[in-house]
């Protein structure tokens, strides 16, 4: 036996009293992993439950945020319309009105007689009677009417004999009606007739 041979016999028999084993083909470190040491840099790269639970709810946050902005947006347009609305209107209906305010500063402006002023003044009543017309406004009917407290305000009662007990004698203001609706009740005295009806 040669002394190489020697020394490699020797070499094994001390490895092997030692119980050390030597394996040549190991591979490199990290490339044999088990199956759960090599998920867990996997599962950590995942975002967890909690992390995706949070983006919801903030996602949830930034939409009600934008709803509730959009709904004041809405409320404030809304307003905005309904204000233009109401002021057209009542711009139209001022507008009509004007003319009779302008006759109002002629007949003050006049030098005539009483009797000169009470006729334009009457002239101007009637303008303004067919200007209400126009927009549906009609006159509660008054003296000689059934008193009605539906449209009818009593002031008092008063005595008399050519009119039918409980009908309107007097009317002190005018009343109002919008089509069926009533403005305002007419302001009226309501006859008392104690002579029985038909006598």
């Amino acid at each position: 036996m040669t002394l190489k041979n020697e020394v490699e016999t020797n070499a094994a028999e001390a490895v092997e009293q030692s119980g050390v084993v030597v394996e040549l083909s190991q591979p490199p470190a990290g490339e044999n992993l088990s199956e759960g040491e090599a998920a867990a840099p996997a599962e950590a790269a995942e975002p967890s439950e909690l992390d995706q639970l949070k983006a919801e709810r903030d996602q949830l946050v930034d939409r009600l945020a934008r709803m509730q902005a959009e709904f004041e947006n809405a409320r404030k347009r809304a307003e905005r319309e309904r204000t233009e609305f109401r002021d057209y209107v009542t711009g139209s209906v001022v507008e009509q009105f004007l003319p009779v305010i302008d006759n109002f500063e002629l007949a003050l402006k006049a030098n005539g007689t009483a009797q000169q002023l009470r006729s334009g003044v009457s002239l101007i009543v009637k303008q303004m009677e067919e200007l209400l017309g126009k927009m549906q406004v009609k006159a509660i009917p008054a003296v000689g009417a059934a008193f009605d407290p539906r449209i009818h305000e009593a002031m008092g009662t008063v005595e008399r004999n050519d009119i039918p007990d409980q009908h309107v004698a007097e009317e002190v203001r005018r009343g109002y009606k919008i089509r069926e609706r009533l403005l305002r009740p007419a302001l009226v005295r309501v006859a008392h007739n104690p002579k029985p009806a038909g006598k």
